[in-house]
């Protein structure tokens, strides 16, 4: 048993969806659960039409979801001939279900309606992929991931009940490899036991994926994206920046929590309890070899560098020179945890607290004017944040050249800069 995840960019349009049928053709004898999410940019399309329903724009938000469809079953029409009209039944299935409450008026907070309907993006997907695949004679069975993992109605950022769901796939997901040796599904949603639709939060389709790899006692699991592999750097921002062929679920985690666009630590999680490995592959060219995550030690890696840009210092000392002590500081923190803000960096001294902040500017000007309370607050703006892991004093000197660094932190392994 292996799982298989792709992500929107691998299924943006025609030419990709087929290309993901020839990947799949390469290892096709193996069982495998398949969980894919919205093509390319549906989710942000369907945060507008969100957005415009909750400000109730109704005339708005009907033209948005108007365009969505027209792209889908123009994606079908295309990749269908003989599955087309089994295909379109379905998809009307799912327009429907926002349709419905489109025509509604906002009744509760944007959160729940935000789940309610951007869910439907990774179920028009994996509709019309599925019907592709059977129609090219690659069988599978279709699920709807709703009726397998049940979820609190924390809206947006929803906790799995892992003994419900993990019941579910005993009983409904394992016996359909009797019948297909694919199944496919979707990422990212679930569903309370009221049958609300939630979502998991940022990376919630490769957290899906490595559930249902958890719980099916997978081989392995494939995430297929846009790059070569995990890289030492994001080769937007470094020409130079090198494949790095293993890594272990340590190393992704503390990439991840400096804010290295790689893999979340809560995917991570259910793949190292069950000591599952992770590869990273790349879609456009199945046979680069990608990354391999594993359980085992790593004996060197290169400097792995992390460029966080629009960063936000904020200084928070006593109003009357008197230490910074638990009171005030358990406030701060009291003050993050309700805006949902996390700081990327914190120094203590005796009379001053720095944060280093994404620039999110009403949360900011929010934490500013609830801090003033308790402290002096100074904000500095435009500021970049480099971490480099394994670092080098020469890479650190040439990375920092020339400019102006404000706030330093060293230990063995990682050095962080704040630099304007």
């Amino acid at each position: 048993m292996k799982v298989f995840k792709f992500g929107g960019a691998s299924v943006n349009n025609v030419e990709r969806i087929k290309n993901l049928r020839t990947i799949l053709l390469e290892d096709n004898f193996e069982n495998k659960l398949i969980v894919i999410s919205a093509m390319g940019k549906t989710t942000n399309a369907l945060e507008k039409v969100t957005d415009a329903f909750f400000n109730e724009n109704p005339n708005e938000a009907l033209q948005l979801f108007d365009q969505i469809k027209k792209q889908h079953l123009s994606t079908a029409k295309y990749l269908l001939v003989t599955n087309y009209l089994a295909c379109e039944e379905q998809l009307q299935h799912f327009f429907t279900e926002v349709e419905w409450l489109l025509h509604d008026k906002p009744q509760r907070d944007f959160d729940y309606y935000y789940d309610q309907i951007v869910c439907v993006g990774e179920l028009l997907s994996t509709s019309i992929i599925s019907h592709y695949l059977n129609e090219t004679f690659i069988k599978n069975t279709w699920i709807d991931v709703r009726d397998v993992i049940r979820t609190d109605a924390n809206f947006r950022d929803a906790t799995i009940d892992w003994n419900f769901t993990k019941q579910q796939i005993s009983t409904f997901v394992v016996p359909l490899f009797n019948i297909n040796n694919l199944v496919i599904t979707q990422g990212y949603i679930g569903a309370t036991e009221e049958n609300q639709c939630t979502t998991l939060g940022r990376e919630g389709s490769d957290y899906t994926a490595a559930v249902f790899a958890n719980m099916l006692e997978a081989k392995s699991l494939t995430i297929w994206k846009d790059v070569p592999a995990v890289m030492n750097a994001d080769p937007k921002q470094f020409s130079d920046a090198e494949t790095i062929s293993e890594l272990n679920y340590t190393e992704v985690i503390e990439m991840a929590y400096y804010g290295a666009q790689v893999i979340h630590p809560k995917t991570i999680k259910p793949l190292q309890n069950k000591n599952i490995p992770l590869f990273v592959k790349c879609f456009t060219d199945s046979s680069l070899l990608g990354t391999c995550i594993h359980n085992k030690f790593i004996k060197k890696l290169p400097p792995i560098i992390v460029l966080k840009e629009n960063q936000v210092m904020m200084e928070l000392s006593s109003k009357d020179f008197s230490f910074v002590e638990e009171k005030p500081i358990a406030t701060l923190f009291h003050l993050f945890e309700s805006l949902k803000i996390k700081p990327n960096l914190m120094q203590n001294g005796a009379i001053s607290i720095i944060c280093i902040l994404d620039n999110h500017t009403s949360k900011i000007e929010k934490l500013a004017t609830e801090a003033a309370s308790i402290f002096d607050v100074t904000i500095t703006k435009n500021l970049t944040l480099l971490t480099i892991r394994h670092y080098t004093n020469e890479i650190f000197e040439k990375l920092t050249k020339g400019k102006k660094i404000l706030l330093l932190q060293k230990t063995t392994e990682t050095v962080q800069s704040l630099i304007s």
